[in-house]
Parts: structure tokens; C-alpha cells; sequence
């Protein structure tokens, strides 16, 4: 038998970043993934912004985990010797004079956010009620993942396939899993934990996100530029136009529909033609709480999740990963706002 203390199921950002903090803590880890093309972290555009919504509500505990992100994807960018982490301005054009008033009020001495001296990109967009600057970042996760994946081959810490739950027995001093023993399982795999039996309580939201990769011929820039949608630049000169919330699915594939709305929406910010390249879709793992969901079943002590980051995962895994480590290796006590417990 191969012997773990830890076994992660997952390795999107939240399974990339607990395993990392677990390996640097001389923990012997296993992380089982399939490398699923269209699982949520392989899609997304890994948006970093400390604001929420359309009432520009300051994200929770930004001020904390922003620094704490930077510096771990600096350091993961050093060890894999790729490009993981880019700070950049968050063009956000304003749809009205309403929502220009409400990101005023909001952000009044904001550290994160100002209004422009001048009015960028109007050969491009639309956008007569003016714009503000958000100061964020994007993680490259399509180089991240990949790359710390091949870490952990390395490291003789993964196991490439599906996960199968038949598989899983539960014994006296924690878990085995076909030929591996492991003193915890921690579900690190976002929606794939919503169908797990230990996790029926928890009132996941889970909804499906659609996006477009365009081609925007002349723009050239490294900001992100958004309004209703966002447009995220590529290493390949592409842009990441999205992305779309559907509650109501019936698969994770891309559909008509939402290249329909989305089109729309880029029509409503650009003023040049454009070209779509690839249409991506995803289903996001979410709590409705809109907090992080942490910690091990009551009733089952070796069984753990670590899921439930929403749209905020690039800038929330770093810390969280970090604080539950903390939980595991030196009994620190868990953040309340994200204790799995709430649900039981």
C-alpha cells in the first residue's frame, strides 16, 4: 500500500493550493485528478478584484488575503518557472450614470480603485458615462495548473484518473483508496463534491458559466477591460470574454443560447468588429453563503472538504489553504465563517 496522510481529490486551484501548503509543511500528500478540460479552474480567467458586484462592495478580507496571494504565486511562479501571477488595471466602463454614482460612493478613498485622467480605449469602446480603474490581477492558471501538476508527479504525489467513491473504504485509522492508505481524505474537486453522500447537507449552489475566446483586431493591452462582460487578455494575443451565470442546466457543455448573450453583451462594449475563436463552458462549485466551505464531517472525522471558493477562488485559495493547514498541522482553530459545521 502507497501511505499518505493526506489524500485530496481535486487538483483545480483548490487542491493545487492546499497540497502545496501541506508538501511545504513535510506532509506526504496524494492528490487524485483526472485533469478534466472543462472542470471550473481550467476555464476560468483567474480574476483577482477587491471589489464584488454591481454595488463595487469590497470583497471579503481583501486587505488580508491579496498580499497573502501575491506572494504565493510569486514564489510557486519561481519554482515552476512559468508565469503565474499579473498585477493589472480593471478597466470597468460604466453601463450608466447611476452605476457611475454608485462606484463613487462606494470607493471613496479606496485604496484599490480611482477615476482616470483620461478616457482610454474610446476607439474601441463604448463608453459615454465614463470608466474607473480597479487595481487587480489575474492568475494564470492554464500555466499554473499544468506545470504544478508535473510538480507533483515528481514528487510521487499524484494519481491521474477519475476518482471513484466505490472505491473508498473508511477503516480504524483513517481512509484507503484501492492500493493507497491515507490518514484523511480531504474533497478538494468543486461540483464533483456536490454528489457525495457525506455532503448532502450543505447547500451548494452550484451554476454554469459560458465564454467566449475572441480575437478583437488593434486592441492591444494588458488591462482588463469590462462592462457586463469582461474581457481578460491571453498569452496568445486572444481575449477571455465572459462569462455567463446559469442556475438552470442540464450539462456542462456549451450551449447556443449563451454564445447568443454573451455576443450581445460584447456588442454593447465594443465599437469593432470581432471574432470568436472558441466557445468553453464550466459549472462552478458555490456555497449560498458565498463563503468557503471547510473542515471535516461530523460524523466521519477522516472525511474533509475544501471547496466552495465561487468566483473569488484565485484570490481566496492561497489564504484559506494556508489557514487549514494550520487546522490540520497545529490545531489551530477554524475560521467560523467557513466551517464546514454551519451546515450540520
Amino acid at each position: 500500500m502507497r501511505k499518505a496522510d493526506y489524500l485530496i481529490i481535486g487538483q483545480g486551484i483548490a487542491g493545487t493550493m492546499l497540497s502545496w501548503f501541506l508538501l511545504q509543511a513535510g506532509k506526504k500528500v496524494i492528490v487524485i485528478d483526472d485533469a478534466k478540460p472543462n472542470s471550473a479552474s481550467r476555464v476560468a480567467a483567474g480574476i483577482i478584484n477587491p471589489v464584488s458586484g454591481r454595488r463595487f462592495e469590497p470583497a471579503w478580507m481583501y486587505d488580508t488575503i491579496y498580499p497573502f496571494a501575491k506572494t504565493t504565486y510569486l514564489q510557486l511562479s519561481a519554482l515552476l518557472q512559468v508565469p503565474v501571477f499579473t498585477e493589472r488595471q480593471l478597466w470597468t466602463v460604466f453601463p450608466s450614470s447611476q452605476m457611475r454614482d454608485a462606484f463613487l460612493n462606494k470607493t471613496t478613498g479606496n485604496e484599490y480603485t480611482e477615476l482616470p485622467t483620461t478616457l482610454k480605449y474610446d476607439a474601441f469602446l463604448d463608453q459615454p458615462y465614463g470608466a474607473a480603474i480597479v487595481r487587480g490581477a489575474t492568475v494564470n492558471l492554464r500555466a499554473l495548473l499544468p506545470a504544478y501538476r508535473g510538480y507533483l508527479a515528481e514528487q510521487d504525489a499524484l494519481l491521474e484518473e477519475h476518482f471513484d467513491p466505490v472505491e473508498m473504504e473508511m477503516t480504524a485509522t483513517g481512509v484507503t483508496y484501492k492500493t493507497i492508505s491515507a490518514g484523511k481524505v480531504i474533497f478538494c474537486d468543486g461540483v464533483g463534491t456536490t454528489g457525495e453522500p457525506f455532503f448532502k447537507n450543505v447547500k451548494f449552489l452550484p451554476n454554469k458559466g459560458e465564454v467566449l475566446l475572441v480575437r478583437i483586431p488593434g486592441l492591444v493591452t494588458n488591462d482588463i477591460l469590462k462592462k457586463g462582460i469582461t474581457l481578460v487578455p491571453q498569452e496568445d494575443g486572444l481575449y477571455w470574454a465572459g462569462s455567463s451565470f446559469v442556475w438552470d442546466y442540464t450539462d456542462d457543455l456549451p450551449t447556443a443560447k449563451q454564445r447568443e448573450i454573451l455576443e450581445k453583451s460584447l456588442q454593447q462594449l465594443l465599437k469593432v468588429p470581432y471574432e470568436v475563436v472558441d466557445q468553453l463552458s464550466a459549472v462552478r462549485p458555490s456555497g449560498n453563503d458565498r463563503r468557503p466551505i471547510i473542515g471535516f464531517h461530523p460524523e466521519y472525522p477522516a472525511i474533509g472538504i475544501f471547496n466552495g471558493l465561487g468566483t473569488k477562488g484565485c484570490s481566496l485559495a492561497p489564504f484559506m489553504a494556508a489557514h487549514f493547514k494550520e487546522v490540520l498541522v497545529a490545531n489551530a482553530l477554524l475560521m467560523q465563517e467557513v466551517d464546514l459545521r454551519r451546515y450540520f
